[in-house]
């Protein structure tokens, strides 16, 4: 079970269309419907009635999922929330992440087999063709 299966169970067990949460999620209803047969797959049992052209229905696996799934995906934002918040409260820095173990030049990046300064990009004179930098 996926954050993103979740996230797809939970629009189209609101709108109990497959259609209209595809419209809603801004994706093909193809992949709606994989991902909602992936996730009965994964689980063993089937979440909707499904009953041709007629409106879908929860299944009793459906509506305990569907309570769940509302408590997983709240927590899940709600923690996001709260850590982009405290990383925030320390200063942009220190929320930055370490990328290199030497010092890099600001502004000049590795491309190919050459090295060019990004604000200039033409090659960088040879005295430091051989930085170690890498963007």
């Amino acid at each position: 079970m996926e954050f993103q299966q979740l996230r797809v169970f939970r629009e189209v067990a609101r709108e109990l269309s497959f259609t209209q949460a595809a419209r809603n999620l801004h994706c093909a209803q193809s992949t709606v419907t994989g991902q909602i047969k992936s996730l009965e797959a994964s689980l063993g049992t089937a979440l909707f009635h499904r009953r041709g052209r007629c409106p879908i229905e929860l299944t009793a696996a459906g509506a305990l999922l569907q309570s769940r799934a509302e408590q997983i995906l709240q927590a899940v934002e709600t923690t996001g929330r709260e850590i982009r918040g405290a990383a925030g409260a320390r200063g942009a820095a220190a929320s930055r992440p370490v990328v290199a173990s030497r010092p890099v030049v600001a502004g000049r990046a590795a491309v190919g087999s050459r090295t060019v300064a990004a604000h200039h990009r033409r090659p960088l004179p040879a005295a430091h063709s051989g930085l170690p930098a890498r963007v």
